[in-house]
């Protein structure tokens, strides 16, 4: 029974990382892609404005992702990280490389300074999501078995490359709607169309490859097509559709809260899918959920710890996204020091 209750809360997890964690790497993408220095101007100033407040708490859901995995299922994170080094590897590298450039292209007084911070993040904000889906896409086809050794097959295989680009073009669908949604409160309507179109266009890549994802695993990871077309992931699968159709009607209707909950229930949707659809396998079809858990004594100290965590710091997190999404944590600007000086002298 805790098995079961850990392995749901590693796949929960997964699932809060995609979305909170993909928001922030798609709004690097439309960092990449916005074009010049003149050009790109405005939508930058939108990503960092609209990035600054929480894109490091997004990082936790990787943290509580970890923990539950080398703690509650030790022989599973052992299989996974021996032959998925490299692109895990890449992926860690990438996430360093991000936050380092994003916070120091802004301190930068170079224009050649804030140019190669900037690379840095909208670069690495691209090679991160599709280097994380990749090693799903090698665990989702049964690439990762005992005795595994490291090797580019692991992934770089169909299922992984898919995996990949579709974890490149969710992140770049929520950065889009998130940064859409932020533009109205910003008060800045040609940033609300900018995005939102390109939020409609990464909403069709993301269908396109979903159904091509599907249509792949049908040979390259029959287990897992089995899964998402049978079951309790076939009825995910359905919702991802549904909210796809969902966060379409909502773009096109201007409805930025809408939108930002549908496009969550899209991503979310489809890792849950994708988890339900291993059953009872955390890698397909060589170690179950039973096999790779750790002693029972230590599956119910995670799940106390767990709870805890559920107690004390969601509630701080949903408080963080709360006030943000609310304009409550807009940085001072000159104009409010001096009147806060003035005020104070008086």
């Amino acid at each position: 029974m805790i098995t079961g209750v850990i392995a749901v809360v590693l796949l929960l997890a997964v699932a809060a990382y995609a979305c909170a964690g993909g928001t922030d790497y798609g709004a690097g993408f439309w960092d990449l892609t916005a074009g010049g220095a003149e050009r790109g101007k405005r939508p930058r100033w939108l990503i960092d404005h609209a990035m600054a407040p929480v894109w490091e708490v997004n990082n936790v859901w990787l943290i509580f992702v970890l923990v539950i995995m080398w703690t509650g299922f030790p022989r599973f994170f052992q299989q996974v990280f021996t032959a998925m080094w490299l692109p895990l590897a890449l992926a860690a590298v990438g996430i360093v490389l991000r936050g380092a450039g994003f916070a120091l292209r802004k301190a930068a007084r170079r224009l050649a300074g804030r140019r190669l911070y900037g690379a840095a993040f909208a670069v690495s904000s691209l090679l991160t999501p599709f280097f994380f889906g990749a090693a799903v896409g090698g665990v989702a086809s049964g690439r990762v078995s005992q005795g595994t050794e490291a090797s580019a097959d692991a992934w770089a295989n169909p299922t992984s490359v898919l995996f990949g680009l579709l974890a490149v073009a969710t992140t770049a669908l929520l950065g889009a709607v998130f940064l859409a949604s932020d533009a109205r409160r910003f008060a800045a309507p040609d940033l609300e169309g900018y995005f939102r179109r390109r939020a409609l266009g990464a909403l069709a890549v993301v269908a396109v490859l979903a159904v091509i994802t599907l249509i792949v695993t049908h040979g390259d990871a029959p287990h897992v097509w089995h899964g998402l077309t049978h079951g309790a992931g076939l009825v995910f699968v359905v919702l991802a559709a549904v909210a796809t159709a969902a966060t379409a009607w909502s773009l096109i209707r201007r409805s930025g809260t809408w939108s930002r909950i549908a496009s969550v229930g899209v991503v979310a949707s489809a890792v849950v899918a994708w988890g339900l659809a291993q059953r009872p396998y955390l890698i397909p079809t060589s170690l179950t959920v039973a096999e790779g858990a750790g002693a029972e004594t230590t599956l119910r100290w995670l799940g106390v710890v767990t709870l805890v965590s559920i107690l004390l710091v969601f509630p701080a997190v949903a408080l963080l996204y709360w006030l943000d999404t609310h304009g409550e944590l807009e940085s001072l600007t000159d104009a409010d020091l001096r009147r806060g000086g003035a005020g104070d002298e008086g």
